[in-house]
């Protein structure tokens, strides 16, 4: 046959594709299938199954202490995994009259005790608290001291919060005009010093985040909440750095803009002072914290390197008054928002949850602040990079020794 007939031949009609159902179609039907199953399961599976031997597993915690004149308030929760009924209630091993808690307490259920006790300030004192099936669950309170009301207190905490958070950090942003006469390994160095300054925040804030995860009821997780904050603070601020370097295309060594990485430091020290500041007003609160000059000048020079941490990315950029105040106000304020709700609520979850978002932001600022130390060679660990991460660790750590409570 020739060329010709072939291309005069009839094309043959192919049967058309089916059409295919989209993506998030397919989704939502894979969702509903499994959901169907899983409650089909719990329904089906959970009455076939026998019921469990042995005596009921009774555990309550201690999530809050209040002591008023002449009364003792205790808020327990039910981290187990059967209804607890609190019988009786011995302080220092005599009986007292309770009002609360008499109803079974559910699964994960709180209950506030109210205790009439002549308490005395400053004495130890251990609550045994006996349930109806004869399980003593103790809680010791080392030393009693008159819990402040919230109203009382709050105007304190935004003081407290200023003097450690915003000032501090204000008086380390004066040395920008500094910056800008230095040459670029000096930048380098200081940009170093930051994430030595930033790491040791890190370590610090994980550390007290999993003492106060491991002292919670654990109800909610304990530690894991810890790990939980941090990764979300993680995810979070990486999203938030790719919407900004879509938006701010400005040439940098390290691949993003001075006022961005500055952003991102500030967020990342706002957070750690977020949690911070709910350390010092839940300390206040229990009477675990002593104000004065001290305290403020510790936490001053502590927090004034977070200051030079925030405008040492800012060397060669020419930011306005307004930036400047908007970025002192990130990493500072938050101090007071913490001081305040750390003195109205005491929750041991609540600060090792945002203890480790702290911890998550600035794991996040140290990744962007890495490709700027590097040398002329293209070494990320070079001599003056250790040198600028070293004298960072150890201010951080020679201050912290300041700022005991």
């Amino acid at each position: 046959m020739s060329t010709d007939a072939k291309l005069s031949a009839p094309a043959v009609d192919r049967p058309a594709a089916p059409a295919r159902l989209p993506v998030w179609t397919l989704s939502i039907v894979a969702v509903l299938v499994a959901a169907a199953a899983l409650i089909g399961l719990a329904v089906l599976g959970g009455q076939s199954l026998p019921e469990r031997n042995g005596p009921p597993v009774e555990e309550l915690a201690v999530e809050r202490t209040v002591l008023r004149p002449q009364v003792i308030e205790l808020t327990v929760r039910n981290t187990g995994p059967d209804p607890v009924q609190i019988a009786q209630v011995f302080v220092n091993d005599a009986f007292v009259g309770v009002t609360g808690g008499t109803q079974p307490i559910g699964r994960l259920d709180t209950a506030t005790l109210r205790l009439d006790y002549p308490w005395q300030d400053g004495q130890p004192y251990l609550v045994s608290m006996l349930t109806s099936t004869g399980v003593v669950v103790e809680h010791e309170i080392p030393a009693a001291v008159l819990t402040p009301s919230p109203g009382s207190v709050l105007g304190l905490m935004a003081l407290l919060g200023t003097y450690v958070g915003i000032i501090p950090v204000a008086l380390g942003m004066f040395v920008l005009p500094l910056l800008r006469r230095v040459s670029p390994t000096v930048v380098r160095v200081l940009l170093a010093l930051t994430v030595g300054l930033l790491g040791y925040l890190a370590l610090d804030g994980g550390l007290e985040a999993l003492e106060l995860g491991g002292a919670s009821s654990g109800a909610y997780g304990g530690p894991a909440l810890v790990l939980l904050g941090s990764a979300l603070a993680f995810l979070a601020l990486t999203l938030v750095d790719r919407l900004l370097r879509g938006r701010r295309q400005r040439a940098a060594s390290a691949g993003a803009s001075g006022l961005r990485l500055a952003m991102m430091i500030a967020i990342g020290i706002g957070l750690h002072n977020l949690g911070e500041g709910l350390a010092i007003g839940s300390a206040y609160a229990v009477g675990e914290l002593a104000l004065g000059a001290f305290l403020v000048i510790g936490f001053a020079l502590h927090n004034t390197t977070e200051g030079i941490a925030i405008v040492a990315p800012l060397a060669k950029d020419r930011p306005s008054l307004v930036q400047l105040g908007g970025l002192g106000l990130i990493a500072g304020a938050p101090a007071i928002a913490g001081a305040m709700l750390g003195a109205a609520v005491n929750s041991s979850e609540l600060s090792a949850f945002l203890l480790g978002v702290g911890v998550g932001a600035i794991a996040q600022v140290i990744v962007q602040i890495a490709p700027a130390l590097r040398g002329r060679a293209g070494q990320l660990l070079n001599p003056t990079a250790i040198g600028g991460i070293t004298a960072g660790v150890l201010i951080m750590y020679v201050t912290g020794l300041l700022v005991a409570a």
